[in-house]
């Protein structure tokens, strides 16, 4: 096992009770604030809960979502020096990292609104 994969295999979902119905909104708002307010969403939900044990569904929810916000950061970064180095022929790559940043996040959304601990298939794992 490399040092790397600390950084990009997914924790374990949260193990416990079944969390409340505010705390499944919450957890898909989060995900879902992803879309239109980046990182601003999952940062502010995580720091909000994460010293909160009786909420550990919403801060391992908030901490995947700003995970993978951050990890969009870096693709929307790689996309838009590609999209300059190529004289603008990848124009339609940073396009492509928001519809997947979409996607993802309403998947998550969904599976969090379910009480299923959503993980995000490519996330680089920094908060921890």
């Amino acid at each position: 096992m490399s040092d790397f994969d600390q950084y990009t295999q997914a924790p374990p979902a949260p193990v416990g009770a079944e969390p409340s119905q505010d705390d499944k909104t919450l957890a898909m708002l989060t995900h879902l604030g992803g879309i239109l307010f980046w990182i601003i969403v999952p940062l502010i939900v995580w720091l909000l809960h994460k010293d909160k044990p009786e909420r550990g569904f919403v801060t391992d929810q908030a901490r995947e979502a700003l995970n993978f916000q951050i990890s969009i950061s870096v693709l929307w970064f790689i996309a838009y020096v590609l999209m300059f180095i190529s004289f603008g022929l990848l124009f339609f790559l940073p396009m492509l990292v928001w519809v997947l940043n979409a996607v993802f996040c309403v998947i998550g959304g969904l599976a969090a609104q379910k009480g299923q601990a959503y993980r995000y298939p490519f996330a680089i794992r920094l908060v921890k």
